[in-house]
């Protein structure tokens, strides 16, 4: 690890010599740790200089994605408690809801996934709201894949009546389901688009709190429009 960091600050690269001697290795040790991160492409060797190679690269793609979705979890975290409910965010990725993250706590807890939300996105606030924002083509495309079903009796009851449903929601306001998805919670999301990327932000109450969702749903609003410019990059995770 060591011999990788210091690599990493010679931008054109350093002979084995100076990277034992920056290290404090002993140059056999050196040479023979350089040849194994070479073979596993962690290195590359170029003239006698040594490199990053694709594999140290993957690497810190990875790790730079991981601090966008912390990134992503702490603004979750903070919401939650803020306003006092649990947080969910999800995409549509090519042709799927996914739920990437969700911040609850014992005082605000998430609902309870009992049926998997990628095959019931007729059904839950999240999905919906993702749906509402695909064209019509992608929108039949979901449905043909993952028809309507009844999953409680407040369940819209086709996909015609859903379509019809998501053709007259405005745009980029929170989308509402109250017990459709879960008897005795209502949700509310937010639709979000950067770019090409398809999102939402949603919470979830129970039935008895129901007057506070939209308020709720209106101040994470603000909250997500506040924030867009710094949260652009990692919500693309």
């Amino acid at each position: 690890m060591r011999l990788l960091e210091t690599v990493a600050t010679h931008v054109y690269g350093a002979p084995a010599k100076q990277l034992a001697r920056e290290t404090g290795l002993a140059l056999p040790t050196a040479y023979h740790l350089l040849r194994t991160l070479v073979h596993e492409g962690y290195l590359r060797r170029e003239k006698g200089l040594f490199f990053l190679g694709e594999a140290a690269e993957r690497l810190g793609s990875s790790g730079a994605q991981q601090k966008r979705r912390s990134a992503v979890a702490d603004t979750l975290a903070h919401w939650r408690d803020s306003i006092g409910v649990p947080v969910y965010y999800a995409m549509y990725r090519d042709g799927e809801i996914e739920v990437m993250c969700v911040s609850d706590s014992p005082e605000a807890p998430a609902v309870e996934e009992w049926a998997d939300f990628r095959e019931t996105g007729h059904a839950h606030a999240i999905g919906q709201c993702l749906l509402s924002q695909l064209d019509e083509d992608a929108r039949r495309d979901h449905l043909a894949r993952y028809p309507v079903q009844s999953i409680t009796p407040y369940t819209v009851r086709d996909n015609d009546a859903l379509l019809r449903r998501l053709a007259r929601m405005p745009r980029m306001e929170p989308v509402v389901e109250r017990q459709e998805y879960a008897l005795g919670t209502v949700c509310a999301a937010v639709p979000i688009t950067v770019g090409t990327t398809v999102a939402t932000m949603a919470m979830s109450l129970p039935v008895h709190q129901a007057d506070r969702l939209l308020p709720a749903a209106y101040r994470l609003q603000t909250e997500i429009g506040r924030h867009l410019g710094t949260l652009s990059l990692s919500i693309s995770i």
